[in-house]
């Protein structure tokens, strides 16, 4: 595949990210300088390139260039013939515009405001800080409000927008957005992880770590308290005291548990034992009976899940994407639970539909607090029910007559 030109971007770059990723949608090669850094864009070569000297650039084969992330982003998705990246008619180009100038406009500048002091950049303000918390906070609030309904923000699938959104981010899910303030914003988080755990996104971006307590800031040079220049007067020597008797070594407490889970007694229903015997065996009659003769109804319990906004799946796909993007924020969930989530139906008539094992008797933390779980519904069942055994089959094999619509797809959790 020939390359477009060269893209002058430090490869970890949020900025440079936007045309990268829309350059793996399209299928379009773009070169890179192996050690291109900030530095760079202040030099006579950049400038003659790129006289506004902003990061990153595109240098076309041709000689021309393109500068802004943004229209470096939009050339690129314009690159390939009937792109929906770019939107499939004007209405959706216009949308896609419109959240591009939010991500610019409004929700940039309120996050430079608070990260800077973070990245050491700008001194730290109180009053500055709280302003911008307060601003990005109202333009989530906005966004949260958006995607209550929506998987991305324009259409049925992945666009420019979202790619642009969220790029912009991501340095602050890495270092700004503690998991108090993300808490209101559980749908921005959903579509965030959604986003990011597509392929092109993680081929670029790689993995994410969610700061996971409140951010600390860098103080200036100018904010360090000065050095004494003049040294105290000595002292005259005292007696030293006699050195107190060592205290007791205190015992060393135990170690809490992860998770609350891990305080319930003991289970004889070994889980992973069945996430392995569920992978190697025909579900039908095997792995059933398997699960039968092991499980243990007071150390585990059954769910049934449903996605609460069902009449608003499209596209099969897209629900697929759906369940996986739930399944991806339920990491911490692994060790103490199993499910199988269908897609039943088909394009622009679908649901999703599933059954959990959990360990316990209530639906933990570990999957209460993914942010997409409000859009679940999850019902206790009676595992004892004849009707309740052939229909946990049924959704455990992917198969079977109490499925109420055919398997357009399904995701496993284990």
């Amino acid at each position: 595949m020939a390359s477009i030109g060269t893209l002058y971007a430090p490869k970890v770059n949020f900025r440079g990210y936007k045309a990268r990723i829309v350059a793996e949608y399209n299928n379009v090669a773009v070169e890179m300088p192996a050690d291109f850094d900030y530095a760079n864009t202040s030099t006579a070569e950049y400038r003659a390139k790129f006289p506004v000297g902003k990061l990153p650039g595109l240098e076309l084969k041709d000689g021309s260039t393109v500068f802004d992330s943004n229209a470096i982003a939009y050339y690129i998705a314009g690159l390939k013939e009937n792109s929906p990246l770019v939107g499939r008619n004007h209405r959706e180009c216009t949308e896609i515009l419109q959240y591009i100038m939010f991500a610019e406009s409004d929700l940039m500048p309120a996050l430079v405001n608070w990260l800077d002091p973070i990245l050491g950049l700008r001194p730290y303000n109180k009053v500055a800080i709280n302003e911008s918390k307060e601003n990005v906070g109202r333009f989530l609030t906005a966004l949260n409000q958006i995607l209550l309904t929506r998987t991305f923000l324009v259409g049925e699938r992945l666009t420019l927008a979202d790619v642009i959104v969220v790029c912009d981010l991501v340095l602050p899910y890495k270092i700004a957005l503690s998991p108090e303030f993300r808490a209101p914003f559980k749908n921005v988080t959903r579509y965030f992880w959604t986003c990011i755990n597509q392929p092109e996104f993680r081929k670029i971006i790689g993995d994410i770590k969610f700061l996971d307590q409140e951010p600390t800031y860098v103080m200036s040079k100018k904010e360090k308290a000065p050095k004494t220049k003049t040294a105290a007067p000595a002292k005259k020597a005292a007696v030293p005291a006699p050195a107190p008797a060592p205290a007791a070594e205190e015992p060393k407490p135990e170690p809490k548990p992860k998770s609350k889970l891990d305080l319930l007694p003991p289970s004889p229903f070994n889980l992973e034992a069945w996430k392995r015997f569920y992978s190697n065996n025909d579900t039908k009659p095997d792995a059933m009976n398997y699960f039968w003769e092991n499980y243990d109804p007071e150390g585990y319990s059954l769910w049934k899940m449903q996605f609460k906004y069902n009449p608003e799946l499209t596209l099969t796909f897209m629900s697929a994407n759906q369940i996986g993007g739930f399944f991806a924020r339920l990491e911490r969930a692994r060790k103490y639970a199993f499910g199988s989530v269908l897609v039943l139906g088909q394009n622009n008539d679908n649901e999703i539909r599933g059954y959990f094992v959990i360990r316990g008797q209530e639906v933990p933390f570990e999957i209460t607090d993914a942010p997409d779980y409000e859009s679940y519904e999850f019902t206790k069942v009676d595992h004892t029910d004849p009707k309740i055994k052939e229909e946990v089959a049924d959704y455990f094999a992917w198969e079977g007559p109490t499925l109420p619509r055919e398997v357009a797809d399904g995701k496993v959790f284990k």
